[in-house]
């Protein structure tokens, strides 16, 4: 057995050395780790040597045997000198670990003979293992230049790739399925570079590609439609997911995606009809169900249309559970009826059979607050302070809600249980001092805001509440100094910049600073009244009085009833040369604030 495989070995062997030449020089140098020798034999007995201990270090390499594989790899080397017999003891090398002495047998591997794909690729494995990624790159490109269809070069340098160059590890993978055609593994590699690239076009036209390889594939048909979700083709997700509702239609979370789809293109009735399945389910547990009303008692709040949708939904749930959630709920929507016999009724079973729980009553309050439905989201509150009255987030809510009403003197008595509660929370700390602000306590304001500012230095909002009050009390060296340090802290807040602007207005100092302020401050909020009047002010301050005119009717266009808005366009006319108007504007501010003493000082006069 021995004999006929070494037989056999050597043909092979003999091909090979048949393909890559023989060296014509006597004089071989040896690697580092050999001597330099000089034989003195004819060509043919010297390459009858190389070649034995070629075959015999063959042997040993398949045995495992990197040592004398080395060993006798390195005594041919002494007789006769080839790339392919330095390709092959650098492996060897590779294999004892002797990295260095591969690299170095590789490289003049690859220097004596470039036509071989293999020595390419051994050469750039080492300097990857050796951690030499740039070379290994540089070894690679060089390949794919010269074999341009080995499709293993274009995946190794993929892989070098996508890390730090991912444009071009997707240009490498490209190039495998150009020569290989569609395949999965190589799809999927693609899928993961496009998503990190965040390109989801990329995401979506990958995965049509695995469909074509696996179309039966369910969860792939269920990544596409998210990701044709998250890229907002509706219409596309929408016919993916009617395709497979063909197959499985009671599939909860295809009925559910559809759901979904139709809520983004604002197709609410499709969508209740949709999720009617889903409601009327039995298998389907109440969480789910109630999340789907919840989407719809939300949306309600802002499109006053789907209130009767979303009530026969609780109305549903109701029949069929009596947990208290839902009663809340049902509460809420009679609140908004104004049929308060309906509401007190399921508030009364709330209290009765889950005075333990306050979380619906926060989720709705808080809920009903950031859609700034203040009326209602105090009303829900009122109802749930009476059980929970030492909440804090009840108190906070609520007191924020009647702050928004300019119901402060109220508001300040729930803040200041809620900073009773929490006294370590910026916010609550930060509102309760606003609300005193408007009570005209400013000594207290300052106080909490200070307190405020020990636990968070650097809270820019508390910052600029302290500056407004030192500002309104005219002491502008400490204010000028809050909003300069506001401004350190985040340069592009857009309530300072306008705030610190009006204020340099006023005293009609740095105009033109203020007036890059407050055009920041538009560039976030293009319709905030108190930004567009800021500017008017201040373009009235700089003698641009017709400009002036176009910001602070803007203000009041847009639905603004405040005395200083309204004056700030009396003055504007006055000085436009139109009188009347002036002194109709003023009148009108007057009875907005009667406290305004400089408007009546302008009616008396009948000028500025």
């Amino acid at each position: 057995m021995k004999m006929s495989f070494i037989v056999k070995y050597f043909f092979a062997v003999l091909s090979v050395f048949s393909l890559i030449g023989c060296s014509s020089s006597n004089e071989v140098q040896s690697s580092d780790e050999g001597i330099k020798t000089k034989i003195l034999l004819p060509p043919e007995q010297l390459r009858k040597i190389a070649l034995e201990n070629f075959i015999d270090g063959n042997i040993y390499f398949q045995q495992g045997n990197y040592v004398s594989a080395m060993k006798k790899f390195e005594t041919a080397l002494q007789y006769d000198t080839t790339a392919g017999l330095l390709y092959t003891y650098s492996k060897a090398a590779l294999y004892n670990n002797k990295l260095n002495l591969a690299l170095e047998l590789a490289r003049k591997a690859v220097g004596m003979d470039t036509s071989q794909a293999e020595y390419f690729d051994l050469l750039a494995d080492i300097y990857n293992l050796g951690r030499q990624k740039d070379s290994a790159t540089i070894v690679l490109e060089k390949a794919t230049e010269l074999f341009p269809s080995n499709q293993n070069f274009y995946y190794k340098l993929a892989r070098l790739y996508q890390d730090d160059r991912p444009l071009k590890a997707i240009e490498m993978y490209e190039k495998i399925l150009s020569i290989i055609g569609p395949e999965w593994n190589v799809l999927f590699r693609l899928v993961e570079l496009n998503n990190k690239l965040n390109n989801i076009d990329g995401v979506i036209s990958t995965i049509q590609r695995l469909l074509e390889i696996d179309p039966s594939n369910v969860a792939l048909k269920k990544s596409l439609i998210e990701n044709l979700l998250n890229a907002k083709r509706f219409n596309e997700a929408l016919n993916q997911v009617d395709e497979l509702l063909v197959l499985y239609p009671d599939d909860l979370e295809l009925i559910q995606k559809k759901a979904q789809i139709l809520f983004s293109e604002n197709k609410w009735e499709d969508a209740y009809n949709s999720l009617s399945i889903v409601l009327n389910n039995p298998k389907v547990n109440l969480d789910t169900k109630l999340e789907i009303g919840y989407l719809f008692f939300e949306k309600s709040i802002i499109d006053s249309t789907l209130k009767p949708l979303t009530k026969n939904i609780f109305n549903k749930l109701d029949k069929d559970t009596t947990y208290w959630a839902i009663k809340i709920v049902l509460g809420a929507l009679a609140l908004e009826e104004r049929n308060d016999s309906i509401a007190i009724e399921h508030f009364k079973y709330v209290t009765e059979n889950a005075n333990w729980n306050v979380d619906a009553w926060i989720r709705l309050g808080a809920l009903y607050f950031d859609n700034k439905k203040y009326e209602e989201a105090e009303r829900i509150l009122l109802q749930a302070i009476e059980s929970f009255p030492d909440n804090y987030a009840i108190n906070f809510i609520l007191g924020l809600s009647l702050a928004q009403q300019s119901k402060n003197q109220q508001a300040a008595n729930y803040l200041k249980k809620a900073v009773s509660l929490n006294p370590t929370d910026v916010n609550t700390l930060s509102a309760y001092a606003y609300t005193l602000n408007q009570l005209k306590q400013d000594e207290d304001a300052i106080f909490y805001l200070n307190k405020a500012l020990t636990i968070e230095p650097n809270d820019v909002n508390v910052i600029g509440t302290l500056a407004l009050i030192y500002n309104a009390q005219k002491i502008f060296e400490k204010s000028d100094s809050l909003y300069e340090r506001a401004l350190e802290i985040k340069p592009d807040d857009p309530l300072i910049n306008n705030n610190y602007a009006y204020s340099l207005s006023t005293r009609g100092i740095q105009l033109e600073r203020a007036l890059k302020m407050v055009n920041l401050a538009l560039d976030k909020d293009s319709l905030n009244t108190a930004y567009l009047d800021t500017k008017g002010w201040i373009l009235y301050k700089l003698g641009r009085y017709a400009e002036a005119k176009v910001y602070i009717s803007k203000a009041v266009e847009l639905g603004t009833k405040s005395a200083v808005i309204i004056d700030h366009l009396g003055d504007v006319e006055f000085k436009l040369g139109n009188k009347e108007k002036a002194i109709e504007l003023w009148k009108e501010a007057i009875q907005l604030d009667p406290t305004k003493k400089e408007i009546e000082e302008k009616l008396n006069k009948g000028e500025l």
